[in-house]
C-alpha cells in the first residue's frame, strides 16, 4: 500500500474534502496547493500523477492529531528535585519511605542481626 493509497482511505473514512486536508496541513504549518492534492489522488497512469512523499503523510497525520483533538495543552514546567536518590532525606527506620528495595535490604539486615544474636560468642571452640 503507498502514500497515495493511505491519504486516498483517510479522505474517504473521514470524509475530508480538498480544502479540509489543505487547513489540517496549515495545522502543522505545511502549505500544500489544491492542485498538488489532486495531483496526489489521481490514478497512478494519469500523466498529473504525483506519488505523496514521506513528509506529505506525516505532516497530514500530525495535523490530524490535532484536528480530531485539539491544541496539546502547554506542558507543565518540571519541579526540580532537591536530594536525589529513592530515599534521600527519608528516615532509615520508617517503612513507609524509600523504595521496595530498601526496605527489603532493611527487612534482610533485621533478621541478619536477630540470627547473629543467638549465636554463641566466637572465639576458642
Amino acid at each position: 500500500m503507498t502514500n497515495n493509497d493511505i491519504m486516498k482511505k483517510l479522505r474517504v473514512a473521514l470524509q475530508l474534502r480538498d480544502d479540509d486536508i489543505i487547513s489540517i496541513l496549515k495545522l502543522v504549518d505545511f502549505n500544500v496547493t489544491k492542485s498538488e492534492l489532486g495531483a496526489i489522488f489521481r490514478q497512478e497512469d494519469h500523466p498529473n500523477y504525483k506519488p505523496c512523499g514521506d513528509q506529505l503523510l506525516r505532516n497530514f497525520l500530525n495535523g490530524l492529531v490535532i484536528h480530531l483533538r485539539g491544541p496539546q495543552a502547554p506542558a507543565k514546567p518540571a519541579v526540580p528535585k532537591q536530594n536525589s536518590g529513592p530515599s534521600a532525606g527519608a528516615p532509615r527506620g520508617d517503612k513507609n519511605f524509600g523504595s521496595r528495595n530498601d526496605r527489603n535490604r532493611d527487612q534482610e539486615r533485621g533478621s541478619r542481626d536477630r540470627r547473629e544474636d543467638n549465636r554463641p560468642p566466637r572465639g576458642k571452640r
